[in-house]
């Protein structure tokens, strides 16, 4: 069963469109945080960051680059979040991969928090280490 995003890429649903190109497609979120809220699509109907294919990846995020610019020439805001989420726990709430740009204003009731933990320079070197060796690439 195609995703909503699926389904406004295709024309089967209206939207207001923003860009489109051959990776990705923008438009206005229907449920905006403030004036401006774009997301950004990829075309494929990748489920997470994770499956999503280079060319794809940097259309998404320098289209959210150029977005982000004209959100801010356009409606002068206080700060933008950029947010890609994947998987439930993650806060996906659309299996289809896509990034917000959020124009933010000071005292717009928007919140990002969570409990931030205090593990230490030992254990967050461990932590990168083997990041790294799963990567495949050498620390400089």
């Amino acid at each position: 069963m195609p995703t909503i995003f699926e389904r406004l890429i295709s024309g089967e649903l209206p939207c207001a469109k923003v860009y489109e190109d051959e990776w990705v497609f923008a438009f206005m979120d229907a449920g905006p945080v403030n004036n401006g809220h774009v997301l950004v699509a990829t075309k494929q109907p990748y489920e997470t960051i994770l499956e999503v294919d280079d060319e794809s990846a940097k259309a998404l995020i320098l289209t959210a680059k150029k977005l982000a610019q004209a959100v801010q020439d356009i409606f002068k805001p206080d700060g933008i979040t950029l947010l890609q989420t994947n998987k439930p726990a993650g806060w996906q709430t659309v299996p289809h991969v896509h990034m917000h740009v959020v124009p933010r204003f000071n005292n717009d009731g928007v919140d990002l928090i969570w409990p931030r933990k205090e593990p230490g320079m030992e254990h967050l070197q461990q932590l990168a280490e083997k990041i790294t060796v799963q990567m495949g690439v050498s620390k400089k």
